[in-house]
């Protein structure tokens, strides 16, 4: 599936552009990292989900986010887009603490399945372009036939495999700078993995746009993968340049997060 190159809209104007009183606009300078971490502090009470995280993620550029079960993968996304707040440190999108002006050039595919099952899939569509400006439809339909999915089916009836096809749609649909994917492959058929896949290198702008992509299949994806870290109990205990690991350890990925977490 091919797509031609669309014009890309400015991030933001300078902050002094702006009108008094009015949030900071994300910073559309190249050579600034887009997604900047600093000694990140999250708690939910007596658990401490994100211990001073620090890290920061280039533009255009792919990063594996990965850990077992708790370390923290989930908090951080979440964090990323604003849903959760951090008690210490700081988060910057584009230089910038997350705000509307962040999520609406970020395209956040959450674990979690908050479909509408009595909606129709042209009318999830037609109701999710609604809220974002930098919506592609003609690049929707494309993915919508890329995956198989018909858009008079109503959501309640697609099976796991297929909302997750449509999860994804919803996101790549996009012409996003940033896109946060928490564990898009879990729980789906070989088949749907394949097109998952499939459409998440397809879509993938190369130098344009970032994605950081958390999962536990890691045999499947670490191809993909420019930059790896490594979460375990909220910390970080690995963030390097994923050839650099293959090259230095002379194992892949999937081999030494297995290590690691052994």
């Amino acid at each position: 599936m091919t797509t031609e190159p669309r014009e890309r809209k400015p991030l933001g104007r300078e902050v002094t552009d702006q009108a008094e009183g009015a949030p900071p606009a994300v910073n559309a300078l190249e050579d600034l990292p887009l997604v900047k971490l600093e000694g990140v502090l999250k708690r939910f009470g007596s658990t401490t989900a994100l211990r001073g995280v620090s890290l920061s993620v280039d533009r255009g550029s792919v990063l594996g986010l990965l850990g077992p079960n708790g370390s923290g993968k989930s908090t951080l996304l979440k964090t990323l887009v604003g849903l959760y707040h951090p008690e210490e440190g700081r988060v910057l999108i584009g230089g910038v603490p997350p705000s509307g002006a962040t999520r609406a050039i970020t395209a956040y595919v959450p674990e979690e399945d908050h479909l509408y099952d009595w909606m129709s899939v042209g009318g999830m569509l037609d109701f999710v372009s609604r809220f974002y400006d930098d919506w592609d439809a003609v690049k929707a339909r494309e993915l919508l036939d890329f995956m198989g999915l018909d858009r008079s089916a109503r959501v309640g009836s697609l099976s796991k495999g297929m909302r997750g096809r449509l999860r994804l749609i919803l996101a790549m649909a996009r012409a996003a700078d940033l896109v946060l994917l928490d564990e898009p492959l879990a729980g789906l058929d070989l088949p749907s993995r394949a097109r998952i896949l499939e459409t998440i290198i397809g879509e993938y702008r190369a130098g344009d746009q970032t994605i950081i992509l958390s999962t536990h299949e890691v045999a499947e994806v670490e191809t993909v993968f420019d930059r790896v870290v490594l979460l375990q109990e909220g910390r970080v205990v690995l963030d390097e340049e994923a050839e650099d690991l293959r090259r230095k350890r002379g194992k892949s990925v999937e081999a030494l997060m297995k290590e690691v977490f052994a």
